[in-house]
C-alpha cells in the first residue's frame, strides 16, 4: 500500500502541473481529492492492512493527501489571479460587447414640473418654494378666505390643528412673498399640495404651480399673453385659450382657462367629450382685498394670479387618462418618459 501511495502521489503531482484552466483544474479535483476519487479509494482500503502497520500508513496516506489539496488550491489561486479566463486565453477579449448599466430616466411629473419652471423664467420669473405644512392663516385668511368662507369647502383640506394645515394650494407663497417685499413682483412658486381626494383624476397628493406678477398699470391683457406664451412652448404648439368666467376668492375677476383639445386640435373627441376645449388651469386678477392684507395699495398696484397642476399638464401633454399612472410606480411606464 505504500508503494501505491508513493505512485498515485507521483501521477497527481504530474497531472496538476499540466493544467491551464479551471475546468480541468475541476476535473483534476473530482478524479483525485472528490469522495469517489484515488484518494478516497485507497483510504478505505486501510482496513486491509497488517493492524500494526495501519497508524503509519495512515498518516503517510493523509500526509499526502494534505500535500496534494495544498499544491490544489495554490493551482486554484494561481489561475483566479490570472487575466485569463479559460483556455489558453491570457486576458480579455476586447472584442465582446460591454456591459451596459440601466440608465435612470427623470419621473415624468419632475420632467414637466421642470420644463414649466424653466418656461415662466424665460418669462422673467423667478422661483420661490415654501413649507408643505402651512398656517391657517396663509393658506386661507390671507387670500380672503377667513373663517367659515364658503371657500374653504373646495378645498378638503388635512389638518394637524386648528391653525396648521398642509397646504391644499402653493398660493400662500402669493401672500407670503408680498408680505415680505414691495413691487414690482414676478414669481411661481411650485411644490406639491395635499387634498383629501382620490380618483382617476385627483391624487392626496399632487404638484401645483402658483405664479402671479405685481405692478403699475397690470391688465387682463398682460395674464392673457403669459398664459398664451406658457401653452405654446410647453405644448410646442400654437393653441386657442378660451377664458371662462369663475371664481377664486383671491381674485377678481376669475376665469379657468381652456385650450384647444391636444388630442384632435380642437375637433371634438372622446377625451374632450366633443366639445374641442380641455380645462387646464385657474387665474385671474388679484383681488384688491388681497393687496389690503400685505399692505399694498390697490389704488396704485395690480396684477395678475393663476395656477396650474403640474400632473394635469403631463396628462395633457403625454395623453395620459389616469393620474395614477404616475404614483404605481411601473418600469414600463415610467421607462416611456
Amino acid at each position: 500500500m505504500e508503494q501505491e501511495l508513493q505512485n498515485l502521489e507521483t501521477e497527481a503531482r504530474e497531472s496538476l502541473q499540466g493544467l491551464d484552466d479551471k475546468n480541468q483544474l475541476e476535473d483534476f479535483r473530482i478524479r483525485f481529492l472528490g469522495r469517489k476519487g484515488k484518494f478516497s479509494t485507497i483510504m478505505r482500503q486501510l482496513g486491509t492492512v497488517a493492524t500494526d502497520d495501519r497508524p503509519r500508513m495512515g498518516q503517510l496516506a493523509n500526509s499526502i493527501k494534505a500535500d496534494i489539496e495544498k499544491l490544489f488550491g495554490d493551482k486554484q489561486q494561481a489561475l483566479n489571479d490570472s487575466t485569463g479566463t479559460s483556455g489558453s486565453q491570457k486576458g480579455p477579449d476586447l472584442t465582446l460587447p460591454g456591459r451596459i448599466p440601466a440608465a435612470g430616466r427623470l419621473h415624468p411629473v419632475t420632467q414637466v414640473m421642470r420644463e414649466t419652471c424653466e418656461i415662466f423664467e424665460n418669462l422673467g420669473f423667478s422661483v420661490a418654494e415654501g413649507p408643505d405644512i402651512e398656517l391657517d392663516y396663509y393658506n386661507f385668511e390671507a387670500l380672503n378666505i377667513p373663517a367659515h368662507h364658503p371657500a374653504r369647502d373646495m378645498h378638503d383640506t388635512f389638518y394637524v390643528s386648528d391653525s396648521i394645515l398642509l397646504r391644499t394650494h402653493t398660493s400662500p407663497m402669493q401672500a407670503r412673498i408680498m408680505e415680505a417685499q414691495q413691487p414690482p413682483l414676478r414669481v411661481i412658486a411650485p411644490g406639491k399640495v395635499y387634498r383629501c381626494d382620490s380618483d382617476i383624476t385627483h391624487t392626496p397628493m399632487f404638484h401645483q404651480v402658483e405664479g402671479f406678477l405685481v405692478d403699475k398699470n397690470i391688465s387682463f391683457a398682460d395674464l392673457k399673453g403669459v398664459l398664451t406664451v406658457f401653452t405654446q412652448k410647453m405644448f410646442k404648439k400654437d393653441l386657442p385659450l378660451r377664458f371662462r368666467p369663475s371664481f377664486f376668492p383671491f381674485t377678481e375677476p376669475s376665469a379657468e382657462v381652456d385650450i384647444a383639445c391636444v388630442m384632435c386640435d380642437g375637433a371634438g373627441c372622446r377625451v374632450c367629450k366633443k366639445t374641442g376645449w380641455l380645462e387646464i388651469l385657474g387665474s385671474g386678477m388679484i383681488d384688491p382685498e388681497v393687496f389690503k392684507m400685505v399692505g399694498y395699495d390697490p389704488e396704485v398696484y395690480s396684477g395678475f394670479a393663476f395656477g396650474l397642476g403640474i400632473e394635469r399638464i403631463a396628462m395633457l401633454k403625454y395623453g395620459i387618462d389616469d393620474i395614477r399612472l404616475f404614483y404605481e410606480n411601473d418600469q414600463r411606464f415610467l421607462s416611456q418618459f
